[in-house]
């Protein structure tokens, strides 16, 4: 998939994105390869938190799932920046994220992907559109983890079938723990609230902030 990028004025950002990702040598290396083979959609949003946003990043993840090639091995990502957001804490950020992943289920009339649970309490939780489970990785400048500090607010979705075809290749617990290693290296120690799916909430995880022991996510199902 070649990035989509909506007007000829946008495209610094993606080239900005490739910067903090493969010049600055990301320790996710599935981000790297995403960059590096260009297997990525990235589309700009106004604000970030608002039903506006919620409408048209809604189409397009729809359109998205509507051509993603699930027989494929090859890992992809869809990316929704928010350039003219200003945001002053990873506090705002992660109430902002959740706001605008709330608006999106709110609008979405396909049932939740049933190989996932809707409750973001539940160990098996993952964000659902279209039918379809996504790993949502927030990022932001303000984000006290460097992975996650990126130029602009942007959310990412990964389709959670790609990490499940991970795992069904036997690669994945090999390019966690390379991910982890690099992490460590960059940071000094392992994002505290990194856990493979099932053993705690996904949720706790998306907006990159070290979370309360006794945090409650806002998400609701409907």
């Amino acid at each position: 998939m070649k990035p989509s990028i909506p007007t000829c004025g946008n495209r610094h950002i993606s080239e900005d994105f490739k910067k903090f990702v493969i010049h600055d040598n990301h320790p996710c290396i599935m981000a790297n390869t995403v960059f590096q083979m260009e297997n990525y959609q990235l589309n700009v949003y106004g604000r970030l938190g608002s039903k506006k946003t919620a409408r048209d990043l809604f189409g397009d993840l729809s359109e998205y799932i509507a051509q993603y090639d699930f027989d494929s091995k090859e890992f992809e990502s869809y990316i929704a920046v928010f350039p003219d957001m200003e945001v002053f804490s990873e506090i705002e950020f992660e109430n902002l994220l959740w706001r605008q992943l709330q608006f999106l289920h709110e609008m979405d009339n396909e049932p939740w992907d049933s190989s996932v649970s809707n409750d973001p309490e539940d160990s098996k939780f993952s964000f659902s559109i279209g039918g379809k489970a996504f790993y949502v990785v927030g990022l932001h400048p303000k984000a006290s983890r460097k992975a996650r500090r990126a130029p602009y607010p942007t959310l990412v979705f990964n389709l959670h079938a790609q990490f499940e075809k991970l795992r069904e290749m036997g690669v994945y617990h090999k390019i966690r723990d390379k991910i982890r290693k690099r992490d460590i290296d960059l940071q000094g120690d392992i994002n505290p609230v990194l856990q493979d799916f099932g053993e705690d909430s996904e949720a706790k995880q998306y907006s990159g902030r070290k979370v309360e022991g006794n945090w409650k996510c806002p998400f609701h199902h409907k």
